[in-house]
């Protein structure tokens, strides 16, 4: 259970994908205008994510090292159809909103890296709690920076109206630099946090040949 908590967390916080990482940016600062194609996106990339990953983990010994990339790319490839299907059956407004980056997640740099790097080498109950802890890691950031930018940018969320009439939408947070701007907050809290919560060094304890 400790090695389940460990490996959701994981993706969470110590090795999130974006704000650790620091892969799979393209696409996370165009959707995320609007809260709805933050959370739309997280989710779409948590789904592909963790399918690929069980199918790759379920089938890593049948799989020839000389062909794994195309392999992966194919499986990725499948979920990745299925997922951009189904965003155009149901949700076909924010099917559009997001485009061409549903489709481009069979290159995101997040999947490819856990599907090459962790689950071809680990077993299934592994990467469940891996991908869900990646997956999750990703949308909160997804739905944290569209969650300002909107709000700032628009003064509304999820399309209704936050801020009073009079608020002057600042366009800035809904224009690419505004975007970079808030993910580098985002960054800087995150390491502001994780430095508070480093163990303290115990001074008390005696120093290198202190008793020599």
């Amino acid at each position: 259970m400790k090695k389940f908590a460990r490996l959701f967390t994981n993706g969470i916080f110590r090795e999130n994908p974006l704000l650790v990482l620091m892969i799979g940016l393209c696409s996370s600062l165009a959707v995320t205008t609007e809260i709805a194609n933050g959370i739309g996106m997280g989710l779409s990339m948590t789904f592909v994510l963790l399918m690929s990953e069980v199918v790759i983990s379920a089938f890593r010994k049948l799989i020839p090292d000389s062909i794994r990339i195309p392999i992966f790319i194919i499986v990725i490839a499948a979920f990745t159809t299925v997922i951009d299907y189904v965003l155009k059956a149901w949700f076909p407004d924010l099917s559009k909103a997001m485009g061409v980056f549903i489709p481009l997640i069979v290159v995101n740099c997040i999947i490819m890296g856990r599907v090459e790097g962790f689950a071809y080498k680990s077993p299934i109950s592994e990467v469940i709690p891996d991908a869900l802890g990646m997956g999750l890691g990703y949308t909160w950031v997804l739905t944290g920076i569209s969650l300002i930018r909107e709000l700032l940018g628009s003064g509304t969320l999820l399309g209704f109206r936050a801020l009073p009439q009079s608020y002057t939408p600042i366009i800035f947070f809904i224009l690419p630099p505004g975007g970079f701007i808030i993910f580098a907050l985002f960054i800087s809290l995150n390491i502001f946090i994780k430095s508070k919560l480093k163990p303290v060094h115990d001074e008390t304890a005696p120093e290198n040949g202190g008793g020599q």
